[in-house]
């Protein structure tokens, strides 16, 4: 505006063609009728003088307004395509001053403000609400400034002064579907500056090795950081009874008795006992599925079809004495564990 003063809407007047609001007091000729009004044009798509010659138009401007001119005239076009075009002509505009902006404008473009669009800030600390307070007028409010507002003995809306309920005055509510929606946006914010996510391979059990194997990053020698290989039975982790052929795709035979295996990882290769540790693999309230002997105490002992299983304690591990096999107190029976062999 050559006034160089935001009009109200009611003192603007539209162009038909390319939709700029103009202040009506700063034409040298208004329009006379409000039936003229739907089809006015402004001074640079009409080519009449500018209202004041203190506005200039430069050359790109200059050039937008020629183009917006030459689609007007070209009769070969609909209404809808001329529409159309004028449309693209101006978001190239657009992206043209957008590309000049630097600085605080792309800071601006990559912050959590301007994906939120400003339009959930709080009124009082114009930041994303700590705690989101919602009032019933759609405006909000951290929580603290909310209270310290109410505590002032003001309840009514910051923004728009409506009436904040005595209800919602003396008990503010969490609005959590904000919480959840600031969230995302500061998650999804945080990814795009972070880079491109680390890709995580999984092995499936079909593409495991027939033994269990270390890699490079393992740090001990032996066993000790090897990972399982391919699991053959497809029982589940708590099967009780016997591993049949049904459940032995491999060698249709299932698990026979006397079967024995090098270590305890091939115990749990082949289901017979799932744990890499000896002990129960089984809970009290449902019972155990299997029972591993070895490494226990020396009154242990399986003959054949049972077993004597003496349970565990006795032995002190505490600091750096888990390797002790030596009694330093009596064991203790707490609870009864059903075995089904």
């Amino acid at each position: 505006m050559s006034c160089k003063v935001t009009p109200p809407m009611e003192e603007t007047i539209t162009c038909c063609t390319c939709a700029t609001p103009w202040h009506v007091a700063c034409l040298d000729s208004p329009p006379e009728t409000i039936a003229y009004t739907l089809q006015w044009q402004c001074p640079d798509c009409s080519g009449d003088p500018l209202p004041s010659a203190a506005v200039s138009v430069d050359g790109s401007s200059g050039k937008l307004f020629a183009a917006i001119i030459a689609i007007e005239a070209d009769e070969s076009l609909t209404e809808k395509e001329k529409e159309r075009k004028r449309q693209v002509l101006l978001s190239e505009r657009v992206e043209e001053d957008g590309d000049k902006g630097e600085g605080k404008e792309k800071q601006k473009e990559s912050s959590v403000l301007d994906v939120l669009d400003g339009s959930i800030n709080c009124s009082f600390c114009m930041q994303l609400p700590d705690r989101p307070v919602t009032t019933p007028c759609g405006h909000n409010f951290c929580l603290k400034c909310f209270q310290k507002w109410i505590g002032q003995g003001k309840h009514t809306c910051a923004k728009c002064r409506s009436t904040i309920p005595a209800k919602m005055a003396s008990h503010p509510r969490i609005n959590s579907t904000l919480v959840s929606v600031i969230r995302m946006a500061k998650l999804s914010n945080s990814n795009v500056a972070a880079g491109p996510l680390k890709v995580y391979h999984f092995i499936h059990n079909q593409d495991q090795p027939d033994k269990a194997f270390t890699t490079e990053r393992a740090k001990k020698t032996g066993k000790a950081n090897a990972a399982s290989g391919k699991i053959f039975e497809t029982v589940p982790p708590d099967h009780f009874g016997p591993i049949t052929a049904e459940n032995d795709p491999a060698r249709n035979q299932g698990v026979l008795v006397g079967e024995r295996w090098e270590d305890r990882l091939e115990c749990r290769q082949w289901g017979a006992h799932l744990p890499h540790v000896s002990g129960i693999a089984g809970q009290s309230n449902y019972g155990a599925q299997s029972v591993a002997l070895s490494g226990g105490y020396e009154d242990d002992g399986d003959h054949g079809e049972w077993f004597l299983y003496t349970g565990s304690g006795g032995r002190d591990l505490s600091g750096n004495k888990r390797t002790s096999k030596e009694q330093s107190f009596d064991q203790k029976f707490d609870m009864v564990t059903l075995f089904e062999l």
